[in-house]
């Protein structure tokens, strides 16, 4: 470990916090003035990346390598206007958490858009002219255009901070962060702002994408890569602060130089691989902020949304005719895998349908009544199916013991995460969620001893009891259907009024005795055990378990679930699995580009049902056909 390979290292720090910052400086302008947390921010990144390689192929010779760079972030940014145009400006009025629904059908649309036109392979392209040698730095050689890059970060940061504080076009921007109502009314023109802002905030990470091209290849894995790092970013420095992300992107990526500067360190007769931190050191350091700076380094509390989406109907019980509807539903489950007996497929199908419903209807026991936000609930399923794998494997305990042990362990590793959590609210709340579900998957995908590390674990089967299809399904069914009744009981309980007390008024709740945080904590603790039961229903019904399980898309895939059902039932949860699940085995069969048919579905059921599928029927119910409230299946 010499003095010069440390200064390499932090030269290097310092050229990824500067491509790191034109990322999560555009998704807090973003973020700042429209309050729309863009998943698809990451697509843009990429999309940079791409465009700025057949810009730079086919026009580098006559316009100049630098311009082909900046010409492909000009495009991005008028890609990023004509989606806010056509599609976000619809419905910024819709709650927050549906804006994000179709931020990420956005990055499914561009994902296999970019596959179609540009192929699945990695694409490197030409180095800079001029920039495509290296310089000594205290006897070792560091390229020309990192220091470049180097350089360009604090240019960008003193070009915005100008365009903000010496433009009107900025003091409206920054009038707009703190309150978008006042300047609406004031006479300015709020959707050509808002337009202007989306636009600015794509061509810089378009800009941010396109300079990765001399430094890395562009592959179909740059979006979540880069968007998780940018939300951290975000998040730390403060969100709508630009120079607190920068601030950031200078701690997170110095932070990840040291680490790979120490490498391996033998401490105490034990070996300690600081490299391997590399992987989960910016959610250990977003987590350690929160917990400390519950708002970031240099942003400030959060002012409540003026959006206040549409009036929740109260909970009710089952009419006799949703019981009716319910009972018939029931039977046709049961009698299922007798039905379809020559189709095992459909009987296969309908256990990873069962086990998305309760695991949506976990997520949503804390995102609906309890409005705790989570992006991170992927942690509790993996943990349940990790603890049934090894107490089978490692104690040789039945399937049946292990099926009782699993959700107590993810029910306790919810108690941890929980305790953190709801001390927090918003954005910060959800993204503390996803940085625990992140630290929970890297220890995971790291420890080979004890899980397998990649490799996962195998040979994670039902006990000779249950080993057909068919009375694992009858097994699944019914242990789905009591977690779901009992969540459902829950919700009608006097637990379950506090929580929506809490949800809907957290000083009020207070002032009548309610223990808000202790209540939340409880209920993390409560949806946590049910999401741990249906990994363990998972684990036995493949076989084996890996680290996928625990990732980023598995949350994001139940708060898609939720969304889509809709967050203000009770059932919602229920069709959203059914509605995903279904729709995704149907499109992975039947076509490549499944994930761009499933963005524009999901955008189409945003755009046309953006209560969810459930919250559209018990609206339709309420209105009546003759003007009346009608039945509904709660």
């Amino acid at each position: 470990m010499s003095v010069s390979g440390f200064a390499v290292q932090l030269l290097n720090g310092l050229a990824a916090a500067s491509s790191l910052f034109f990322v999560a400086a555009g998704l807090s302008l973003i973020f700042g003035v429209t309050r729309i947390v863009n998943f698809a921010h990451g697509s843009f990144f990429m999309a940079g990346t791409y465009l700025a390689y057949t810009l730079v192929e086919r026009t580098a010779a006559s316009l100049g390598y630098a311009t082909a760079l900046l010409l492909a972030a000009l495009c991005v940014g008028v890609l990023g206007a004509l989606i806010e145009m056509l599609l976000l400006r619809r419905i910024y009025k819709a709650p927050e958490l549906f804006q994000l629904l179709a931020t990420f059908a956005l990055v499914l649309v561009f994902k296999d858009a970019i596959l179609w036109l540009w192929g699945p392979e990695e694409l490197l392209g030409p180095r800079m002219p001029g920039l495509a040698g290296s310089v000594r730095v205290l006897g070792r050689q560091f390229p020309t255009y990192d220091l470049m890059l180097i350089a360009a970060g604090p240019v960008m940061l003193a070009s915005l901070w100008w365009l903000l504080h010496r433009t009107r076009w900025g003091t409206l921007v920054r009038a707009a962060t703190q309150d978008r109502d006042m300047v609406n009314a004031l006479g300015v023109n709020q959707a050509w702002l808002f337009t202007a802002v989306f636009a600015l905030g794509a061509f810089l990470a378009g800009l941010g994408g396109a300079l990765q091209l001399p430094r890395e290849s562009a592959h179909l894995e740059m979006d979540l890569n880069t968007l998780s790092a940018a939300f951290v970013v975000v998040v730390v420095g403060g969100m709508g602060s630009i120079p607190g992300a920068y601030l950031a992107a200078l701690l997170i990526a110095e932070v990840k130089a040291v680490c790979i500067w120490l490498g391996v360190v033998q401490w105490a007769g034990m070996s300690l691989s600081f490299s391997k931190l590399t992987l989960v050191v910016d959610f250990v350091v977003m987590a350690i902020v929160l917990i400390w700076r519950p708002w970031g380094l240099m942003g400030r509390a959060p002012a409540p949304s003026r959006i206040v989406g549409w009036r929740e109907m109260p909970l009710r019980g089952l009419s006799t005719w949703g019981l009716t509807v319910s009972g018939l539903l029931a039977l046709m489950l049961l009698a299922l895998p007798l039905l379809s007996a020559d189709s095992p497929y459909t009987t296969v199908m309908m256990i990873d349908v069962l086990i998305a419903a309760l695991f949506a209807a976990s997520l949503h026991f804390i995102m609906g009544p309890a409005g705790l936000h989570s992006f991170g609930h992927a942690a509790y399923f993996g943990i349940g199916a990790y603890a049934a794998a090894l107490w089978v494997r490692q104690t040789d305990v039945s399937m049946e013991v292990a099926l009782l042990l699993a959700p107590f362990c993810a029910a306790l590793g919810a108690a941890v995460f929980g305790w953190f959590a709801v001390r927090l609210s918003g954005v910060y709340l959800t993204m503390l969620t996803l940085a625990f579900a992140q630290i929970t998957w890297a220890v995971t995908f790291q420890w080979d001893g004890l899980t397998g590390g990649s490799n996962g674990l195998t040979g994670v089967w039902p006990s000779e009891m249950f080993s057909d299809k068919r009375i694992y399904y009858w097994l699944t069914l019914s242990l789905v259907t009591a977690g779901v009744l009992t969540l459902r009981r829950i919700m009608f309980s006097p637990m379950g009024y506090a929580l929506r007390a809490a949800r809907d008024s957290a000083l009020r709740a207070e002032a009548i005795g309610i223990d808000v945080l202790r209540l939340q904590w409880l209920a993390f603790v409560i949806a946590g055990g049910f999401a741990g039961l249906a990994g363990a229903l998972y684990a036995f019904s493949k076989g084996s378990i890996s680290p996928e399980v625990l990732g980023v898309s598995q949350s994001v895939d139940g708060l898609v679930m939720v969304l889509m059902g809709g967050l203000q039932t009770l059932t919602g949860p229920l069709w959203g699995a059914l509605a995903f699940t279904g729709l995704h085995d149907v499109m992975a069969r039947h076509t490549d580009y499944w994930r761009a048919a499933m963005g524009g579905i999901i955008l189409l059921l945003v755009l046309l049902f953006p209560q969810g599928l459930a919250g559209a029927w018990s609206a339709w119910q309420e209105r009546g056909r003759d003007g009346s409230p009608s039945r509904t299946l709660a």
